[in-house]
């Protein structure tokens, strides 16, 4: 299959000058999927929302084969340290960080320390036993992205929805909260599927919010706008879609738009989640 480009512009950023006759676009801009083209600055979001997937009915053969499994510890809890830290953690020279991580504050306060915003050695330690006792590693008591996912996830756990920010329907609804990285189903007020961690769209492309419909399923969907596979797709906007991932959740920045999820989970959701139910979208990614 050949491979189609064409040229995008960065949503929000003002449109570059037009390339001179014959000169070659920017590699940076090229973007698989779109048939090639005079130089136009399109006025989408993203890609996906000019190049949505082909709705068609699966067969019963293509439906009764399930995607793999991700491999093992694909979807570890691997936290992500300053290369400094990992360096010397690796040399067994360093057992607890005396970094301060982005999520200090929100970390101290989770675990009822003096919220002060600074790393003390009285921080490492009680942060060093909960990476143990979550098995994230390393367990070096740096305050990163994985460590507060991962508190945020075992907060909502048996209420999700206490803030009442997913609006509360009768049928079924897919609720992401962009904010906590997290998504369920409910039914009514009844949560019954999650909450589980997702890996959203990056800056630029934000995985849009609002209320939307899962429109299309396709158990094992291959992207050709982004070339990479997207088991479990349940698609909601465009080319945005619920779908697995052979890889942590918790890797940054982002995802293209879609919500990414652990292969497991997708699977789970695969099956509870039907074609015309409800998706609710709401909050802010941090760093998008």
């Amino acid at each position: 299959m050949a491979v189609l480009v064409a040229a995008l512009a960065v949503p929000g950023a003002v449109a570059a000058p037009p390339p001179a006759p014959g000169a070659p676009a920017p590699q940076s801009e090229l973007v698989p999927g779109v048939p090639p083209g005079p130089y136009q600055p399109w006025q989408l979001d993203t890609p996906d929302q000019a190049l949505a997937p082909n709705v068609y009915t699966p067969s019963a053969e293509e439906d009764a084969l399930e995607p793999r499994d991700a491999a093992d510890g694909s979807d570890a809890l691997i936290e992500y340290v300053p290369l400094s830290d990992a360096v010397a953690r690796q040399a067994g020279a360093v057992a607890c960080s005396r970094q301060t991580g982005p999520h200090q504050r929100q970390v101290e306060r989770w675990l009822r320390l003096r919220v002060d915003g600074k790393q003390s050695a009285a921080d490492c330690q009680a942060v060093r036993a909960f990476q143990n006792r979550q098995g994230i590693r390393p367990d070096s008591g740096f305050t990163g992205p994985v460590t507060w996912a991962r508190m945020q996830l075992l907060s909502a756990a048996k209420r999700p929805n206490a803030a009442g920010k997913c609006p509360v329907r009768a049928g079924r609804t897919a609720c992401v909260d962009l904010t906590r990285q997290l998504t369920w189903v409910q039914k009514g007020s009844r949560v019954v599927f999650g909450p589980v961690p997702i890996r959203s769209g990056k800056a630029g492309y934000r995985t849009r919010g609002g209320w939307h419909k899962v429109y299309w399923k396709h158990k094992n969907h291959w992207s050709t706008l982004y070339n990479t596979p997207m088991p479990y797709s349940q698609f909601f906007s465009g080319g945005q879609a619920f779908h697995g991932i052979y890889g942590s959740v918790y890797n940054p920045p982002g995802s293209m738009g879609c919500v990414n999820m652990r292969i497991a989970d997708a699977r789970r959701m695969w099956n509870v989640l039907h074609t015309g139910d409800r998706v609710y979208v709401w909050g802010r990614k941090r760093g998008t």
